[in-house]
């Protein structure tokens, strides 16, 4: 018996110290590296191409990688980060030699996008960047000849690249949950867009990863397969705004009480188009109007959605309830302004420039109400008929008054 007890002591030690050991390599190593490889790889850089591209980038890069003051994509902090990850910055992406991309070749790119490995560190890219393993050839090569135009986003920019402080639970999940991806060995064909089920499938699970948000938890995600994510389209993940209120994503499975089950089809279309809820209240960041890619994509990610495993998860919809220091500021929250502005008005959208742009007011008022009239890649709601006149004049002089400060 002591001789049996003895082994189970040092089996129970040797387990210990494998342990230990591991968790002190992660905490000293870090992210992990793995090898790149070269990928021979020339895109067409048609207009066409070019102009899809920037269509995608606009909801894929530009969110996290547009710095607010200058309009270019040379990074910024990301402030809609999980707690638990730690820090994060996003990259200059823009043409610059040294501090961009712009001595990268379209394979280098390619292959980034395609696994997370960085091309020329190894460095695993952790999970707040997407990959796009399942993305076609044709969306992820008009990707990248976006990223190579002379767009005024990219235009080089002197900005040196900060440094993520992932927490240790990041750098772990790195190892064991979060790993590159295979570069496909073949040809990523486009779907049938016609086939609006199929379709809507790809733009959810292969472009724009709906299911990262919507699902449970980022650590239990399935990028390979994500119907096997837990809680798939289920919603319920907390994330913070630009204002650091924590947000928690909608259920978006076909459930008819807790999911998009309770809406039409056009109501579905409206509610990613404007940003507007059928009950008037508007979307909070992360979140942001789809508005770009139009009545057939919308109207497909629905005919896909309404097809997926109903789950009964109640997610209330976040009501800021002050204090306030005056309507304006209340009406500044009210309204999801805070989300992406922040309560200062410099968040991930920057009013810093709202009072010399806008020369009065009713231009103010003009902008809230229609911005994407204004700048065609705004990720505003459309208020448009929304918003009281009152209330509109209030919250326009607010704007200016954050503006000036």
């Amino acid at each position: 018996m002591r001789r049996i007890l003895k082994w189970v002591g040092i089996i129970l030690v040797v387990f210990i110290v494998i342990i230990g050991g591991f968790l002190a390599y992660v905490a000293i190593n870090g992210i992990p590296r793995y090898k790149a490889k070269k990928i021979d790889l020339v895109v067409d850089k048609s207009p066409e191409r070019v102009s899809h591209g920037r269509e995608l980038a606009t909801k894929l890069c530009m969110l996290c990688h547009r710095d607010p003051g200058t309009g270019r994509l040379s990074g910024i902090r990301l402030l809609d980060m999980p707690e638990a990850f730690g820090v994060a910055y996003s990259k200059n992406i823009t043409q610059h030699k040294e501090r961009g991309i712009g001595s990268w070749t379209d394979g280098e790119i390619a292959w980034l996008l395609r696994t997370g490995i960085h091309p020329r560190t190894g460095m695993y890219v952790p999970p707040w960047m997407p990959k796009f393993p399942h993305m076609s050839d044709y969306d992820l090569h008009s990707i990248i000849a976006f990223l190579r135009s002379n767009d005024d986003m990219l235009k080089p920019d002197e900005r040196v690249n900060r440094q993520s402080e992932p927490t240790f639970f990041a750098k772990f999940l790195c190892y064991v949950a979060f790993k590159p991806f295979e570069y496909p060995a073949g040809a990523m064909p486009h779907p049938d867009t016609s086939n609006t089920v199929a379709y809507g499938k790809y733009l959810a699970t292969g472009v724009y990863d709906c299911y990262e948000c919507h699902s449970k938890d980022f650590s239990t995600n399935d990028p390979v397969v994500p119907e096997k994510s837990e809680g798939f389209f289920g919603g319920g993940l907390e994330m913070p705004d630009a204002s650091g209120l924590i947000v928690r994503t909608a259920n978006i499975t076909g459930d008819k009480l807790h999911g998009i089950g309770r809406y039409t089809r056009d109501e579905f279309i409206s509610l990613l188009s404007t940003s507007i809820r059928p009950d008037g209240t508007p979307l909070r960041y992360p979140m942001v109007s789809y508005r770009s890619l139009g009545p057939h994509a919308l109207g497909s990610l629905y005919d896909y959605l309404i097809t997926t495993p109903a789950l009964p998860n109640t997610v209330s919809v976040v009501k800021p309830a002050g204090p306030w220091s005056s309507k304006g500021a209340q009406l500044f929250d009210m309204y999801a302004c805070t989300s992406c502005h922040g309560k200062t008005g410099i968040g991930i959208v920057s009013l810093k420039k709202a009072d010399a742009k806008y020369y009065n007011d009713s231009v103010i008022a003009n902008v809230i109400r229609t911005q994407w009239k204004y700048n065609p890649d705004s990720f505003m709601p459309t208020f448009d008929g929304r918003i009281k006149e009152e209330d509109l004049a209030t919250l326009s002089s607010y704007v200016r008054e954050l503006s000036r400060k």
